[in-house]
C-alpha cells in the first residue's frame, strides 16, 4: 500500500466470482483501497440510484459499488448499506484507515491498538497473533466465559486484543483511533397505532423482501431447515423466488429425544425442495469435536457449535450459500428465558408454588437429557431468577454457572482489582436493563405498550448486544466460515428489526405464545405439527457423551488434577467438585461447565505448548 501500511485479504467469491471482484481493490485514481469480508444485498439497487451515470465500472461486484458509496459519501455510506459486513478502506493521500463493522455484528473485527506502536486488525484472532502481537490472558475475559461459555464483546481472551462494536465505524490517522457509532438499535419507542393484523402485514411484507434480496448469488444456494419456526419460515418465502429449493437438515440417530428431522421433512415436503437430512451416530459427532475445538481461535463453549460445523461442512458439498433462521428467537423473543421473565411478574398460585419448590427442585434430578429432568432444571432455575430483581436475574438466566461459581473456580478469586474489573463489564453489558426493580413496572398507557412492560423490551435489547452478538452470530460465522460456507439470516435484516422493537410487546410475546407476531403471520404456510410443541434448539447430548466416549479425555487429559494444579488458573477443588457433580446422579448444567473447560483447555494447549 505504501510504506506505513499493508492490507491483505482471503476471498469467498460469492458474487462476481471473476478476478476483477478480487480484494483488495483499488478505485480508478489509486486513492482508496478497500478490504471488505461480507454482502451488500442492496447493491444494485445504490449502484442504480447514485451512479446510473458511470459507465465504467471494472466489475459487477458489490466490492466495487461499496468502494465508490465511501468515497462519494465517506462514512454516511454505512446507513445506506442492507447486509453483514467489516471493512476497511485506506486512504493512501491522507494516511487515514477507516473500519466499519454492520449493525448487528454478523462480521468480526479484532483488533490490537497500541499508540506509540502500530494498529493491526483482522477478521480473525489468529492473524493477529501470527503478527505477533501481545498475548496477555485476560482473566476478567475468563471469568464471564466460566459463567457464559463465551467471551461478551468487545473484549477478547487477550488484554490486548479489542473487538470493533457492531453498528461502529474507526478511523485511524496519524497514530490516534477514533470509534463512533453509526447505527443504535431504538427499542424504547413503540409504534401505538399500528393494529395487530397490518402488523403481520407488514411483517410479511419484510421478510418476504429480505429472503429475496439474500438469495442474490453467483454460486449455488440452499437453506437450513432445522424443523423450527424460524427456518421454516425462510424456507417458505424462499420457495416464491426459485423453482427449485436446496434444503438440509442435521438429525441424531442414537438419540431420538433430540432429533427434529421430522418436522423439517414436513416443511420440505409442502415446499417441495430438494431436501437432504445428514442423520448422524454418536460417532460422527464424536469424530468432529477436535476439528470444531480447531476453528475457533478464543474460547468459545456453545455446543451447539458442534452440529453447526458438520451442517456447514455437509451443506458446502452441494451450495455455496445458506440462507438460516437465526435471530428471530432474539428478536421476536422466542426464548424459554422470555416466557419466564413474563410469567415471573404475574401473580398466579402455580408461580407461588414453584418459588415455594426451590428447595425440592434443587435436589431433584436434574439435566438436558430427558423431557422429565429438564422440566426439573427449569424449574429450579425460575424459582432461583424469583429471588432476584430483574437485572439480576436476566445475569442469571444469561448463564450456566453463578458469578460466585465462576470466580471460585478461578485462582484469582480474591483479587479486588480484578472484581471490580469483572463488575465493570457486567454493568456495561446490562446497561439496559438499569431501570429494572424486584418487579416489572408497568408502563402507562401513553407509553403505546398498553400495559406492557417497558422492561421486557430491555430484555430483548440486552440479547440482541450480548446473546446474539457474543453467541450466536459468532457459533454459526466461525462453524460456517471454517467450511467456506456463507451463511444468511433474513431475520436479521435491519428493517425487519426495527420493525420488531417498533412493536407493543404484546404483539411479540404473551402468556400463551412465544414469538407470537411471527407464528400467527406465518401459520397459513406453515404444517400445523410444527406449532404447540415443544422448543428443542440445537442441542446435543453432551451428557451422555461425558459419561461413556469422552470421560477419559476429562478425567486423564484435559481435566486432570495434575494438569489443573501446574497450569495454575483454575482452582483444582473446585475442577474436582465439577467432576464429581457430572458423574453424579444430579448433574444440572454441570456439562456445560465441564465442556467451556475444556474447550479452554483444549485452546490454552494450542496457544501455550
Amino acid at each position: 500500500m505504501d510504506e506505513v501500511t499493508a492490507l491483505g485479504h482471503r476471498r469467498l467469491s460469492i458474487i462476481d466470482t471473476s478476478s476483477n471482484g478480487n480484494q483488495p481493490m483499488k478505485d480508478p485514481t489509486d486513492r482508496y483501497v478497500l478490504i471488505f469480508n461480507g454482502e451488500i444485498f442492496n447493491y444494485k439497487q445504490l449502484k442504480q440510484q447514485y451512479f446510473a451515470d458511470k459507465h465504467d465500472w471494472q466489475s459487477q461486484s458489490d466490492t466495487e459499488v461499496l468502494l465508490h458509496l465511501y468515497i462519494k459519501f465517506k462514512e454516511q455510506c454505512l446507513s445506506l448499506l442492507g447486509g453483514f459486513f467489516a471493512l476497511a478502506i485506506y486512504d493512501i493521500q491522507e494516511r487515514e484507515l477507516f473500519l466499519a463493522r454492520d449493525r448487528y455484528g454478523k462480521k468480526p473485527v479484532y483488533y490490537h491498538y497500541s499508540p506509540e506502536d502500530f494498529f493491526a486488525f483482522a477478521s480473525e484472532l489468529k492473524a493477529l497473533q501470527d503478527y505477533g502481537i501481545p498475548q496477555q490472558l485476560d482473566k476478567a475475559s475468563l471469568q464471564q466465559y466460566l459463567q457464559l461459555n463465551y467471551i461478551p464483546e468487545p473484549y477478547s481472551i487477550f488484554k490486548e486484543v479489542k473487538k470493533l462494536r457492531p453498528g461502529h465505524y474507526m478511523t485511524i490517522k496519524a497514530g490516534k483511533a477514533e470509534e463512533h457509532r453509526y447505527y443504535e438499535l431504538d427499542w424504547n419507542h413503540p409504534n401505538p397505532s399500528i393494529s395487530y393484523d397490518a402488523a403481520c402485514a407488514r411483517l410479511e411484507q419484510l421478510m418476504d423482501a429480505s429472503v429475496q434480496g439474500r438469495m442474490i448469488s453467483d454460486v449455488p444456494l440452499g437453506a437450513f431447515l432445522s424443523g423450527g419456526i424460524d427456518s421454516s419460515v425462510v424456507v417458505a418465502l424462499a420457495s416464491r423466488h426459485t423453482q427449485q429449493l436446496n434444503t438440509f437438515s442435521i438429525g441424531y440417530k442414537d438419540h431420538p429425544f433430540f432429533d427434529e428431522t421430522k418436522y423439517a421433512q414436513l416443511v420440505a415436503q409442502k415446499y417441495n425442495t430438494t431436501h437432504t437430512v445428514f442423520s448422524l451416530t454418536n460417532n460422527d459427532f464424536l469424530e468432529h469435536i477436535d476439528a470444531v475445538m480447531n476453528s475457533i481461535d478464543e474460547p468459545f463453549a456453545d455446543s451447539s457449535a458442534i452440529p453447526v460445523y458438520i451442517l456447514s461442512k455437509h451443506t458446502r458439498g452441494a451450495v455455496t450459500v445458506a440462507l438460516s433462521g437465526d435471530g428471530g428467537d432474539e428478536v421476536f423473543a422466542g426464548y424459554n428465558k422470555h416466557a419466564a421473565e413474563l410469567r415471573m411478574r404475574q401473580r398466579s398460585f402455580l408461580n407461588t408454588l414453584v418459588k415455594a419448590g426451590g428447595p425440592l427442585w434443587k435436589v431433584l434430578p436434574q439435566s438436558r437429557s430427558n423431557k422429565l429432568t429438564n422440566l426439573f432444571r427449569q424449574l429450579s432455575r425460575f424459582a432461583e431468577g424469583a429471588k432476584l430483581d430483574v437485572k439480576e436475574r436476566y445475569w442469571r438466566w444469561a448463564g450456566f454457572m453463578t458469578e460466585e461459581g465462576a470466580r471460585e473456580m478461578m485462582k484469582d478469586e480474591d483479587d479486588a482489582k480484578f472484581k471490580v474489573e469483572v463488575q465493570r463489564r457486567k454493568e456495561e453489558l446490562l446497561w439496559r436493563l438499569d431501570k429494572g426493580s424486584n418487579t416489572l413496572r408497568q408502563a402507562p398507557a401513553t407509553a403505546g405498550r398498553q400495559g406492557d412492560s417497558i422492561e421486557m423490551e430491555d430484555f430483548l435489547a440486552t440479547d440482541m448486544g450480548l446473546v446474539l452478538l457474543s453467541d450466536m452470530l459468532v457459533k454459526v460465522d466461525r462453524m460456517s466460515m471454517a467450511n467456506s460456507l456463507e451463511v444468511r439470516s433474513p431475520f436479521l435484516d435491519h428493517t425487519v428489526v426495527d420493525f420488531a422493537f417498533s412493536l407493543p410487546t404484546s404483539y411479540k410475546i404473551d402468556r400463551g405464545m412465544k414469538k407470537k407476531i411471527v407464528q400467527d403471520t406465518f401459520r397459513p404456510y406453515l404444517p400445523a405439527e410444527l406449532y404447540n410443541r415443544p422448543k428443542h434448539g440445537f442441542e446435543i447430548p453432551l451428557l451422555d457423551w461425558f459419561r461413556k466416549e469422552l470421560k477419559s479425555k476429562i478425567t486423564d487429559d484435559l481435566l486432570n488434577d495434575r494438569f489443573v494444579e501446574e497450569q495454575g488458573l483454575f482452582n483444582v477443588e473446585e475442577v474436582r467438585k465439577l467432576k464429581q457433580r457430572l458423574f453424579s446422579s444430579n448433574p444440572g448444567d454441570a456439562h456445560a461447565t465441564v465442556w467451556a473447560l475444556m474447550v479452554f483447555q483444549h485452546w490454552w494447549k494450542r496457544n501455550t505448548g
